[in-house]
């Protein structure tokens, strides 16, 4: 980059630019817009693998920015992180694949059984699998917009465009839900940014 003074400060101009101002500036010019798929395509793209494997992620990351993009001018400025906006837009496409979530779900489940290693013993791994294949989606989506998208309650609740007390509702459901003998005895660390 030493040799590249204007990709350098190129590179300054775009940390200086918060998500809701590269919308903005895409509106006049649309190739503004660009800083958003560098900065979150791969939190969109690894959300939606861990969900529906890499095949379909690519088709669901790809579009989640065409629609992102096509929505623009309808995106809430006062927003500076336009993350939870996309894995929102995300999580609405990857309802349209559920089939293959819950391919996926039996596959974690039966990859568990015969595995060793991770953070939990294969055959919790394998019943945490078959008990979120048996949630109902609305308990579900928020808690792996929790564990596997990296989303505080606040921005769970702006992806799902629902209150933060009906994210902490769900989420309490959904991990009661989630409990049984051998659930019981793991309990991960709640992030510190997540009340």
């Amino acid at each position: 980059m030493a040799g590249r003074p204007e990709l350098s400060s190129a590179l300054r101009a775009i940390e200086g630019v918060t998500d809701a101002q590269a919308i903005g500036d895409s509106l006049a010019e649309p190739e503004a817009f660009a800083v958003l798929f560098d900065r979150h395509f791969d939190a969109v793209h690894g959300y939606a693998q861990r969900r529906v494997g890499p095949d379909l992620a690519d088709e669901i990351a790809a579009e989640t920015f065409t629609r992102a993009f096509d929505r623009r001018r309808r995106y809430d400025a006062s927003r500076e992180d336009a993350r939870p906006w996309l894995l929102g837009i995300a999580a609405n496409l990857l309802r349209r694949h559920w089939r293959s979530e819950r391919r996926r779900l039996d596959a974690y489940a039966r990859s568990a059984e015969s595995e060793a290693g991770g953070d939990l013993a294969p055959p919790v791994a394998a019943e945490l699998a078959a008990a979120l294949r048996a949630l109902p989606r609305r308990e579900r989506e928020p808690l792996l917009l929790l564990a596997w998208a990296d989303l505080s309650y606040e921005e769970i609740g702006v992806a799902l465009g629902v209150p933060i007390g009906t994210v902490r509702s769900r989420i309490s459901r959904g991990r009661a839900r989630l409990r049984g003998p051998n659930l019981d005895s793991h309990r991960p660390q709640e992030a510190p940014n997540n009340g």
